[in-house]
């Protein structure tokens, strides 16, 4: 899963990327001081792990993984080539959904690119640079489509259609994730264009201490609230200084300063959570003296293809997967109690794969 932070100038992303990551991106009171794209990856932790990994103790340690991108502040006119321009539109592109940092506090001593902060307009600055920016690129590809029409073939005529519908939604300032798809051939070719206001979002709130201990009251949080809830998204309250500063902390003081924020979580780990609840993923688990580890899929895989991402032998000569539920495993405190009491199921090509399966394939190529 690749993740790319995006956001006006100064308003906490390399800030926050350095919170999540550790990567030690530069985060400095000027605009565009990120310029090429910062990349730091992150393990995903899952206390499910730990406990398989003391379970068995094995040789090698494995977690999910994500991949945080650091892009550079985009400005008004950026889908034009101002300010740094479509560069960063384009490492855009090749992230799986988008994480808006919005700038969600008032500081005098910190530049804001538009005078002052006011989330709501933030927004719509950003999406407006991504439509800008998908409409050139729709435009383009509705071209093609419509001389491909002209041989008489349906299938072109269709897609051309769809692409002239989606034009005009762009070029009402809506973006394409507010685009209504007619089945799932039609979002199979919205998807097939690559486009930037397609991806999903989550909203990161940037808030000072005092915003983020009173939620409610916070003016700023609640018109991005009311923005995400609107479109579908999630939205994340953080405050990026504080997740800096715990950083440089101990597990123990880490907890107690979360504690005394009256915070359970982490931002890193409510950014994870976030982001696999927006995607759609789940983990299925492997363990054994050799190697525990997590694997990242889509929800609803069945078990021939969860195999598959281990290695395709497994999917091509997948016979069963023999599952236990991880709180079965827990409850039991071994795989060989977990069998005695009939805890361990033989699952075949139909089964669905649920998040925390610990697994075993069965296969023969």
């Amino acid at each position: 899963m690749k993740l790319g932070i995006v956001g006006l100038p100064n308003v906490g992303k390399s800030t926050l990327f350095n919170a999540i990551t550790n990567a030690g991106a530069e985060a400095a009171n000027y605009p565009f001081c990120t310029i090429e794209p910062n990349v730091g990856t992150v393990a995903v932790p899952d206390k499910r792990l730990d406990f398989l990994a003391e379970l068995y103790q094995p040789k090698k340690y494995t977690p999910a993984v994500i991949e945080f991108v650091d892009i550079a502040g985009l400005v008004r006119g950026a889908s034009k080539g101002e300010g740094l321009g479509n560069k960063f539109l384009e490492n855009i592109r090749r992230t799986d959904a988008i994480v808006h940092v919005v700038r969600c506090f008032d500081d005098d001593n910190v530049i804001h690119v538009e005078g002052g902060a006011d989330p709501v307009r933030d927004i719509d600055i950003i999406d407006l640079e991504l439509i800008m920016a998908d409409l050139e690129l729709v435009t383009r590809r509705l071209e093609k489509v419509q001389k491909a029409a002209k041989g008489g073939d349906k299938r072109y005529k269709h897609e051309a259609e769809l692409f002239e519908a989606l034009r005009a939604h762009l070029d009402g300032g809506k973006s394409a994730r507010s685009f209504q798809a007619d089945g799932d051939e039609d979002a199979a070719l919205l998807a097939s264009a690559d486009l930037l206001s397609l991806k999903p979002v989550i909203y990161a709130a940037n808030m000072d201490e005092a915003g983020i201990a009173d939620l409610a009251n916070s003016a700023y949080y609640q018109a991005v609230k009311a923005r995400a809830d609107g479109e579908g998204a999630q939205v994340l309250p953080i405050c990026a200084k504080t997740e800096q500063e715990l950083t440089e902390l101990s597990e123990e003081e880490r907890a107690m300063f979360l504690e005394d924020l009256g915070l359970s979580e982490s931002g890193l780990d409510r950014l994870i959570k976030c982001s696999y609840a927006l995607l759609g993923l789940i983990s299925f688990l492997t363990a054994g003296a050799d190697e525990c580890r997590a694997w990242t899929i889509t929800r609803g895989t069945k078990a021939p293809q969860a195999a598959g991402k281990i290695h395709s032998d497994f999917e091509r000569g997948f016979i069963r997967a023999e599952i236990v539920a991880f709180d079965d495993l827990r409850a039991c405190g071994s795989m060989a109690a977990a069998k005695e009491k009939g805890l361990v199921r033989s699952e075949g090509k139909d089964y669905v794969m649920r998040d925390g399966d610990v697994t075993l394939f069965r296969f023969n190529v």
